[in-house]
Parts: C-alpha cells; sequence; structure tokens
C-alpha cells in the first residue's frame, strides 16, 4: 500500500510538472506575439472592435424588428382602433 502511494505522488507530481511546462510555453509564445504591439495599436484595435460591435447590433435590432410579431400585432390593433372611431352610429351629426 505504501509503495503504491509513492507511485501516485510521484506520478501526479510528473504530471503537474509537465502541465507547468505546457503553461509556461503558451506565456512565452503570447509574449512573443505582442512583444512589438503598441498601446496605439491596441486603443485602435480596441476602437475598431467597439465600432463593429455597435454596426452588428444595429443590423441585428433592425432585423429582429422587421420579423417581430408584435409590430404586426400593434399595426392591427391601431387599424381596428381607427376604424371603431370611424364607424357611424346612425346618428347624423352637423349640418
Amino acid at each position: 500500500m505504501l509503495t503504491l502511494m509513492i507511485y501516485l505522488s510521484s506520478f501526479i507530481a510528473v504530471l503537474a510538472l509537465i502541465i507547468g511546462l505546457y503553461a509556461c510555453g503558451r506565456v512565452a509564445k503570447v509574449l512573443n506575439a505582442t512583444k512589438d504591439l503598441e498601446w496605439d495599436a491596441i486603443a485602435n484595435i480596441t476602437g475598431d472592435l467597439a465600432t463593429t460591435k455597435k454596426t452588428i447590433q444595429t443590423l441585428n435590432n433592425r432585423i429582429n424588428g422587421m420579423h417581430s410579431p408584435k409590430i404586426a400585432e400593434q399595426e392591427l390593433l391601431m387599424q381596428l382602433m381607427q376604424n371603431k372611431g370611424q364607424q357611424h352610429n346612425g346618428k347624423v351629426v352637423g349640418g
């Protein structure tokens, strides 16, 4: 039982070492990729992304508005209300 615990703890330690080295490699890769990136470039990219996001949101709102059943129902209700207001009750008003 003791040998099993020694082998198990050794395996977990080696596995943790491998995962740590893998993480260090990924961090180094990101640092190398962003080495020449300046804050001005990041600001420009952020502004461009915000503009693109706003454009997409506007387009989605337009598309959703075209297919919205609420608008069709509201238009029908408005027409019904106007038609009720225009119906005559049989009495002549005025001259």
